[in-house]
């Protein structure tokens, strides 16, 4: 019977060390993690002009949200949000790991801000300010 208990001792220890590594995406360069340990991230700009710029976002708590979650890097961990930019209150907690739910995430590459399927930061991956339809994300259920 002992076996049986270690085998599924190993089993609940992987499967919480890989929920554990999946909430982050590895290779955001929006993520810096600093010579003393804290950690500087950044969000994507709110474009200059257009539709970002001009219209009330949309509140994580509110009804109005009806695409995949963004999932984005802030100084607080990794949250669910209703846009890329993080505003305040489009954001909630991250239910990944938890909750099957359609996602994107939002990436840092090099100088380009990116919209990717997976957490993996290379996986169908499109620019977020290119123009449509080239910047129309594919989200995933997760």
């Amino acid at each position: 019977m002992k076996p049986v208990h270690s085998l599924l001792a190993l089993t609940i220890g992987a499967f919480a060390s890989a929920s554990a590594m999946a909430q982050f995406v590895k290779g955001n360069e929006a993520v810096k993690v600093m010579p003393d340990g804290t950690k500087k991230v950044e969000t994507p700009p709110i474009p200059a002009a257009g539709a970002a710029r001009s219209s009330k976002p949309c509140a994580a708590a509110d009804k109005c949200h009806g695409g995949a979650w963004l999932m984005v890097e802030t100084a607080d961990g990794l949250v669910e949000c209703t846009e890329a930019y993080a505003r305040p209150g489009t954001c909630r907690a991250s239910s990944y790991g938890t909750a099957k739910l359609l996602r994107v995430w939002v990436v840092k590459k090099g100088s380009q801000w990116l919209q990717c399927q997976l957490p993996d930061g290379s996986t169908k991956c499109v620019s977020m300010f290119a123009k449509p339809p080239t910047n129309l994300p594919f989200p995933a259920v997760q």
